[in-house]
């Protein structure tokens, strides 16, 4: 199978406030260098040796090192630009999910607070575990991503998200980020967790 970019230029033209078209542009670019790495790592291992692995290095080791890097890389970067585009549209059901954990705000501070702890990602989580909302930092696209999550808010705190329009500020980068949350995304992400986790619940 072949990953196809998809097209977000929708996001432009203005309709992010703080962003500029040249910072969407750059980021669309990196977001299709990894779909491009992606498919050159699933072509390769279709025809590489799996019969000598090694830690220190085997074609085929490498290949499956990285192939949950350029993975993550892509879809994550679906999520972020699919839940962008001010939207302020949330659905009663998360806003109550939310609200027994201290409201919106409060969950947003920490997402924030999460965001802030370096170059990477920070997640807004359904848990299947505790059926609670959590935030997650994760970097490196792979590393530290926990089991068991439905993704409903995707922020990426890797520098090319904003150096462009911000340099080195990434709190204000953040604040715009949420300033610019689609939330009728978010809930509809919400929603379908609850009703596959449900459905799994009662297989």
């Amino acid at each position: 199978m072949t990953y196809e970019p998809k097209n977000y230029d929708h996001l432009k033209g203005g309709v992010m406030k703080g962003f500029s078209d040249s910072q969407l542009e750059l980021h669309f670019t990196l977001y299709k260098g990894y779909l491009t790495k992606l498919n050159e790592i699933e072509e390769k291992l279709v025809v590489a040796n799996n019969t000598k692995p090694n830690y220190s290095f085997n074609e085929y080791s490498e290949l499956k090192r990285r192939e949950a890097v350029a993975f993550n890389g892509s879809f994550l970067h679906e999520l972020y630009f699919e839940n962008m585009g001010k939207d302020l549209t949330i659905s009663p059901e998360l806003l109550k999910a939310m609200e027994a954990q201290g409201g919106q705000e409060k969950i947003l501070a920490d997402l924030k607070a999460t965001a802030l702890g370096g170059p990477g990602w920070a997640l807004l989580t359904h848990n299947r575990r505790d059926g609670r909302l959590h935030n997650y930092f994760v970097a490196e696209h792979h590393i530290g991503m926990p089991i068991d999550q439905d993704l409903l808010l995707v922020l990426d705190s890797w520098e090319h998200a904003f150096m462009v329009d911000f340099g080195i500020r990434r709190p204000d980068y953040i604040n715009a980020f949420l300033e610019n949350v689609k939330w009728s995304e978010v809930s509809k992400r919400f929603s379908e967790a609850r009703t596959s986790n449900h459905g799994r619940r009662h297989q």
